[in-house]
């Protein structure tokens, strides 16, 4: 009896470290997961005017505030072209992560900010590359032609 209650102890004490280890090591594995790679980055006119350009500072010249190049994309939720364009912009935002920055601005909730760049067509793609001014695209661009884009307007990757 002495060894049958030894056992059963053995084995509730192997269970309980085991799952307790589990656990810790999913955990870990979802930090490092999370940290690995970066996908679009949402704007709200207070974000844009810090990390993209101050226009109300600066209304006559565009100064692109940021580190990396960037793509903004003018959208809007209902857009049908603006829905194909967003899974594509994901993609590459993972390919492309610490080279340049993706960020997406709702037309709707961002009407002023759509305004000041007058965007009346979604969706609207914003190429801004560092030191230069940004150059505008209207539609929904195939991943191609994003990657063409990214290389050659914003990386300066010339073939």
């Amino acid at each position: 009896m002495k060894k049958l209650i030894g056992a059963i102890l053995m084995l509730t004490i192997v269970a309980v470290t085991s799952c307790a280890s589990k656990a810790k090591d999913t955990e870990e594995t979802k930090q490092t997961n999370q940290v690995k790679k970066m996908g679009t980055i949402h704007l709200t006119k207070a974000e844009f005017l810090t990390k993209v350009a101050n226009y109300e500072a600066n209304p006559t010249e565009w100064k692109y505030l940021g580190d990396k190049p960037c793509i903004i994309d003018f959208y809007a939720s209902w857009c049908g072209p603006c829905k194909v364009v967003a899974p594509i912009l994901e993609e590459l935002a993972k390919e492309y992560d610490g080279q340049i920055y993706i960020y997406k601005v709702d037309t709707e909730a961002e009407q002023e900010l759509a305004g000041a760049f007058g965007i009346r067509s979604i969706p609207t793609i914003l190429f801004c590359p560092v030191g230069e001014n940004p150059q505008m695209a209207q539609g929904a661009l195939p991943k191609d032609a994003f990657k063409q884009a990214i290389e050659e307007v914003l990386l300066k990757n010339k073939k």
